[in-house]
């Protein structure tokens, strides 16, 4: 039967059980039987234990999100230089819709990061490995406000497709958070596409 242990002043012994050897990754419930000073079983105190995804399921959820958070980091970046040298009669408006969106993206980055920091797994966080990853190309030149536009819709396309792949690797692995996040991503970029190519028309 089950037992208080606060209530027993005998000793005790511990069955681990598990799928295979006994670590971290493998281990799904301890069993502690406590006994009498005569070593008679006096009850049992059974738990589970919460077993983390193996590094395989991680790694299913986790390189979509680095990619992901390179992207968005690229496209942030991207957003902002125009946002600095975008010139022409739409200055005021384009000045203002940039900083919008890097503004949003700057806090989108962190999310996605810390979503694959709570998978165990650490987030990419440098120039080199943002350039590897991203499906943002990042900007070298001097675009006109046309072409900037036109270059961030592209960039809002290949966002979506990136979040659409995250949301694929989590419905197949049962992470519906990771699924969560992607999709609400997806919105975010759908309507700053739109909003970009209103001012083209």
């Amino acid at each position: 039967m089950p037992v208080d242990p606060r209530l027993v002043t005998g000793s005790y012994s511990c069955d681990v059980r598990g799928g295979g050897a006994v670590s971290e990754e493998y281990v799904t419930s301890v069993t502690v039987t406590f006994l009498t000073s005569q070593g008679k079983a006096l009850g049992y105190l059974r738990r589970k234990l919460h077993t983390p995804m193996s590094k395989q399921t991680k790694n299913a959820v986790v390189d979509p999100l680095a990619t992901l958070l390179a992207s968005s980091y690229t496209l942030y970046l991207k957003t902002h230089n125009y946002h600095w040298n975008v010139t022409g009669p739409m200055f005021t408006t384009l000045h203002t819709l940039f900083m919008t969106q890097y503004t949003e993206l700057a806090l989108a980055v962190d999310e996605v990061a810390e979503r694959i920091r709570t998978l165990g797994a650490y987030a990419p966080g440098s120039y080199t490995a943002f350039m590897k990853l991203s499906k943002v190309k990042e900007e070298n030149g001097h675009p006109n406000a046309k072409a900037m536009i036109k270059q961030l819709v592209a960039d809002q396309a290949a966002i979506i497709e990136t979040a659409k792949a995250v949301i694929k690797a989590a419905e197949k692995d049962g992470d519906q958070v990771s699924a969560d996040l992607a999709t609400r991503r997806m919105d975010v970029h759908a309507k700053n596409a739109w909003m970009l190519r209103s001012h083209l028309e």
